[in-house]
């Protein structure tokens, strides 16, 4: 008698989560990080929304040219992500660490114009305490941030372990990381 004729289901079947790429967990937590982002960048809205003068003055002390390096840094490293993983489809075991090698060492880039877009700020007095802007301009970057540190350790682990399924898990977790970044560049750095 088959699965399908007793009712059961395997222990590996995630109903709709089985379709996507990488392991079903990963989908999860993406999922739950997307929502914790979400609502930040909502909180962010309602603040906004409340000052509009002062998050635009506070806005105009960002460095628009580093936050726009820093986003073609994340979507070429996005894509380089994505050429592992084909890679590792293929069988292309080099090619696949050399390409999750090119996006990790882009996510570095990252960090560091972040770090010293960061150190500008607080050099021109701008911390976590000097305003609603600020406050969230630290945390929800800084949040962001972390994720990139976190997508770096998955990149390395993902090309030790190569498997096509890992490198799928792996970089659908840095795709995450790119789209957070492709929302919170224009809310904090464009919108007016």
């Amino acid at each position: 008698m088959t699965l399908a004729e007793t009712g059961a289901t395997r222990k590996d079947d995630w109903g709709p989560l089985s379709a996507l790429p990488g392991n079903p967990l990963m989908w999860v937590l993406i999922g739950s990080e997307l929502a914790v982002f979400g609502a930040a960048l909502i909180g962010y809205a309602g603040a906004r929304a409340r000052d509009p003068a002062g998050f635009a003055a506070d806005q105009d002390q960002l460095s628009r040219l580093a936050g726009l390096i820093n986003t073609t840094v994340l979507l070429t490293s996005g894509l380089f992500a994505a050429l592992a993983n084909v890679a590792a489809h293929e069988g292309r075991r080099g090619a696949a660490r050399l390409w999750l090698g090119l996006a990790a060492a882009l996510g570095l880039v990252f960090l560091v114009v972040k770090a010293r877009e960061y150190g500008v700020e607080l050099a021109a007095g701008h911390d976590l305490d000097s305003s609603p802007f600020f406050t969230l301009y630290f945390l929800v970057t800084g949040f962001h941030a972390l994720h990139v540190v976190l997508g770096l350790a998955i990149l390395a682990l993902v090309a030790f372990f190569d498997s096509p399924e890992n490198v799928e898990t792996g970089t659908a977790f840095w795709h995450m990381v790119d789209l957070v970044w492709i929302l919170v560049f224009p809310s904090f750095y464009l919108l007016r």
